[in-house]
């Protein structure tokens, strides 16, 4: 009986070149958005890929692994991160500096990458609470903070502000644009008939609806849903968090 011939090691690299951890990400990340997670199988990658599983599992271990993967570059893609000015890093800055007129202009670019990000990918805002709370050593819970807090530095907040003020940021933006993509989520689930005014428009109706007794608040500003747009209530809101930061640690002009 003979024995079974070993692979050769030029061809595993040549095979393992070919199929790069980067396409099989890329690949990932196409699948997640056409068929969401549990669409997003070996079987499904080896079909779409044209090889076998055992090529993706040199890569990548499994499931979880490549979800992580997937999510960590689409959030690289939103958050591109330039190397920091070491000359910055210990220090607030000051109001006289480039961006002493436009302070929140930095934080609503990021909020609105991150938001457009969800948008485009809906499976996104979920995998980053997951990989949040079950990979703190990833880059991606690191990426969004480093990216905001580099605009709560310009700010002018204090260094000992710096961690709860971009952290409230943080929880906002995340936050928001989890829900605004379940309800992006949810509409696409019903007849395609139904477009987004008849949703909001069905909602305000049943808030309406309510016991006015019990939901008086409620029931006032029932129109304002059903006429709001997200992307401003989004920016309106993230304009309260950061008036909220500003009028807790306004800065100190330098002599």
């Amino acid at each position: 009986m003979t024995s079974p011939t070993p692979r050769s090691p030029r061809r595993t690299a040549r095979r393992s070149d070919a199929l790069s951890r980067e396409r099989i990400v890329e690949t990932a990340v196409e699948v997640l958005d056409a068929a969401g997670e549990g669409g997003l199988t070996f079987r499904v990658l080896t079909e779409r890929l044209a090889t076998g599983a055992g090529a993706i599992y040199w890569h990548v271990a499994n499931k979880d692994e490549l979800l992580a993967a997937a999510t960590e570059a689409v959030v690289a893609r939103a958050l591109p991160l330039a190397p920091d000015d070491p000359a910055a890093t210990d220090s607030p800055a000051t109001p006289d500096g480039p961006d002493a007129d436009r302070p929140w202009e930095g934080v609503h670019a990021v909020a609105l990458r991150l938001f457009e990000a969800a948008e485009a990918h809906p499976w996104l805002s979920a995998q980053i609470a997951a990989q949040l709370a079950g990979r703190p050593g990833g880059t991606v819970g690191p990426r969004i903070f480093e990216a905001l807090g580099r605009h709560v530095r310009a700010m002018g907040v204090p260094v000992e502000g710096w961690f709860t003020a971009a952290s409230a940021l943080m929880h906002y933006i995340l936050g928001a644009t989890a829900l605004n993509a379940a309800n992006t989520a949810a509409a696409h689930a019903l007849d395609p008939g139904v477009d987004r005014p008849r949703v909001l428009a069905d909602a305000a109706n049943a808030w309406q609806g309510l016991d006015p007794a019990a939901y008086s608040f409620t029931r006032t500003v029932a129109d304002q849903l059903r006429e709001h747009d997200d992307r401003e209530q989004f920016r309106s809101g993230l304009d309260l968090v950061l008036a909220g930061i500003a009028a807790a640690h306004p800065p100190t002009a330098t002599a």
